[in-house]
């Protein structure tokens, strides 16, 4: 059996990530911060190969309990040690609000977050990752290309792990292939704990924007995911954009 950690894995795109994961027959370890969502994956989904564990992936003595969790479930699986780390977590609202007001403790968030939290998860997991010739994916976003107003913590934290994703399939080339997936407009309403789940409405505007005709899913990056774990063996150091070519297109305004 393949074993995955996915990180930020118990709702929006990391559960997305989870659950097909789970159908393909991967064990998974879903790592998040929220219990109730945590419970209601693990509940959804036994008896497969599921662990989940409460952790703050930018908190570093937590990220080493997680690992030692790892450790414990995936000998007691048969599983022989770690194929892939999906370091999916952080914090998702992007707004920062105005630089001149944003507080250093704040801006250290959304940095440790994603930022941190997908370099203690890779330094875990390098050790595991190296004899099965395992993958990385680290998820960024395209966000850190282009921007809205009052978002630099998250847009720098989103670059970040761009340029970690090419550091890092240099340095641990051969063994361990790193690639990153940078989503444009997901939509997570149905993929939350219950009860945050809702019925998205998108405009035809929403729809049309996307020259594919309609806004991504979580199902849209878990494919993503699979691709590059599985049908990518030529492929490191990449930042694939998984965005219905939404930033490709030219907007004016009226």
């Amino acid at each position: 059996m393949r074993t995955a950690i996915v990180t930020g894995g118990a709702q929006g795109i990391g559960r997305g990530i989870v659950e097909r994961l789970l159908g393909e027959g991967w064990g998974v370890m879903a790592i998040d911060l929220d219990r109730v969502a945590l419970r209601e994956l693990a509940q959804a989904h036994a008896p497969r190969p599921l662990l989940t564990q409460l952790a703050d992936v930018g908190d570093e003595d937590a990220v080493d309990q997680a690992f030692a969790a790892f450790a414990r479930w995936s000998r007691d699986a048969g599983a022989d040690g770690l194929d892939l780390l999906v370091s999916n977590a952080g914090i998702a609202d992007p707004v920062s609000g105005p630089i001149e007001t944003l507080a250093l403790s704040d801006w250290r968030k959304w940095q440790d977050s994603h930022l941190t939290g997908a370099f203690l998860m890779t330094r875990g997991a390098v050790p595991l990752l190296r004899p099965s010739n395992g993958s990385i994916v680290l998820m960024a976003s395209t966000r850190a290309f282009q921007s809205e107003p009052n978002c630099e913590g998250y847009a720098a934290a989103k670059g970040g792990l761009v340029a970690l994703t090419h550091a890092l399939a240099v340095s641990l080339g051969p063994d361990i292939r790193v690639n990153a997936i940078c989503p444009g407009w997901i939509e997570t309403a149905q993929w939350q704990k219950s009860s945050q789940r809702s019925e998205p409405e998108h405009r035809v505007i929403d729809r049309t924007q996307h020259p594919v005709g309609r806004v991504g899913t979580p199902d849209d990056i878990a494919d993503a995911v699979l691709f590059l774990a599985d049908r990518a063996a030529f492929v490191t150091g990449q930042a694939l954009v998984i965005d219905g070519g939404m930033s490709r297109r030219m907007i004016y305004a009226d």
